[in-house]
């Protein structure tokens, strides 16, 4: 009698010597019968007509990857106001020490961050410094109220157990200070100068325990997502690369995740980083989170004779970004008249106005009774008053760029939203959506 060979799966002889090469480092009393075993299953995998690279390649990444270990502590228990999902992802964030929660808008990251920074505190008896963009940080003090955690606003180094300022403060306290630090809306960091964002990683990168918090990681390339990995420690940017991506073509500036790489490039992201967008992703019961659907309805204005070009009856379409420009410039009057008309169709109710150039801002602040206007070169001061004036009802229509106002803010009492004016960034319109709709709409 004959036993014909029947070959195992190759990804999973592969899993099977990643797991005895991990068992013998986690269990060195065990370390030789962990040694036969990746022997064994190494030679299967030859059998079964794998190939030697890529038990190389598993090899290479596996000293990669020991340098993104949990470095964290076990926690007790946590605050609860949090939802059964929000306290397991503190907790698991507690226990990786340096990790990121890419958790969609309005699943309560302020909370999480906040309860995370407490526990921090409570285990080393050092100060936790909480970054976040401008009008967030207030709003962030404002909700630590909730859980009992005492964080203060502060724009230049103090004592105190938990900080929280703005990113544009930073320069003004010392890193060297705190047990910890959190980045809120850390997908801000690609939208900083490339200095600001390497000043960053360097301040912090002796901090023991570090947190990023954002719904939009990597909204234009998977490759953003070393941002993060560098920030936490993990691999840098450059490694990432290396590692897992592959230049396209003959395009260096492009790159994409090598073939036999994608499943190990997202274990490799899941071991720093916890992603969802309902916590029915995770097996929660997500029904409360389950937002009602958003009515988008596209208003068309008449083009003007002065968008026409010369020896041409009618305009064109745009296609060149100097000629979206124009288009835009020279059709300001018609989409701010239209505007007016909508939010005057519910004169009793909050509306949130989004522009893109300042010229649309500025008319639009005119054309509508009653609306603040939010620009850039307003002060500190009054973008937070304005803003956080807004959220608490004080003003009916607020007018501003998503670029300003379109990170982190909390303005679900607000069911109206027109924008005026967009850019090419999917990753601002998103945002700018969701500031409205999210829980608690």
């Amino acid at each position: 009698m004959t036993t014909q060979y029947t070959p195992k799966p190759f990804a999973g002889c592969l899993a099977e010597i990643q797991e005895c090469r991990d068992n013998q480092r986690l269990y060195p009393d065990q370390a030789k019968l962990a040694l036969l075993g990746e022997l064994d299953w190494t030679e299967e995998h030859l059998l079964s007509g794998g190939k030697v690279e890529e038990l190389l390649y598993h090899e290479f990444l596996r000293t990669k990857q020991s340098i993104s270990k949990a470095s964290g502590f076990e926690c007790g228990d946590l605050h609860d106001k949090l939802f059964d999902f929000q306290r397991d992802i503190v907790r698991w964030a507690l226990r990786q020490g340096r990790a990121a929660i890419f958790a969609d808008c309005g699943l309560g990251k302020t909370f999480m961050q906040l309860e995370w920074a407490q526990r921090v505190h409570d285990h080393t008896g050092g100060n936790v410094l909480i970054l976040a963009p401008l009008a967030v940080s207030s709003q962030t003090v404002a909700e630590g109220t909730k859980l009992g955690v005492h964080a203060e606003y502060h724009r230049k180094q103090a004592d105190a157990p938990i900080i929280v300022t703005n990113y544009e403060m930073l320069e003004h306290f010392d890193p060297v200070a705190f047990a910890g630090v959190v980045l809120d809306e850390s997908s801000i960091l690609k939208s900083f100068e490339g200095n600001f964002r390497n000043t960053i990683i360097e301040l912090f990168g002796k901090t023991p325990y570090r947190l990023a918090c954002t719904a939009t990681p990597a909204p234009n390339d998977h490759m953003e997502l070393g941002n993060h990995s560098e920030f936490l420690g993990n691999l840098t940017r450059t490694e990432m690369l290396s590692t897992f991506f592959v230049h396209d073509g003959g395009d260096t500036a492009k790159w994409r995740i090598k073939g036999h790489a994608q499943n190990d490039f997202w274990k490799w992201v899941a071991s720093w980083a916890l992603m969802l967008r309902n916590p029915a992703d995770l097996g929660y019961d997500g029904s409360q989170f389950d937002l009602p659907p958003i009515d988008y309805i596209h208003s068309v204005v008449a083009g003007s004779k002065d968008l026409c070009l010369p020896e041409h009856l009618f305009a064109l379409p745009a296609q060149t970004l100097d000629e979206r420009r124009s288009a835009r410039a020279g059709s300001t009057n018609e989409r701010v008249a239209e505007v007016a008309r909508i939010v005057a169709t519910k004169p009793n109710e909050p509306w949130l106005v989004w522009c893109n150039l300042n010229q649309e801002s500025t008319a639009a602040a005119k054309s509508i009774p009653g609306a603040v206007e939010v620009t850039g070169s307003d002060s500190r001061e009054f973008k937070e008053a304005a803003l956080m004036g807004f959220a608490d009802g004080k003003h009916r229509i607020i007018v501003s760029k998503p670029s300003i106002a379109g990170w982190g803010m909390n303005f679900q009492h607000c069911a109206n939203v027109v924008f005026l004016g967009l850019n090419d960034s999917f990753e601002q319109f998103y945002q700018a959506v969701r500031r409205c709709g999210r829980f608690g709409q």
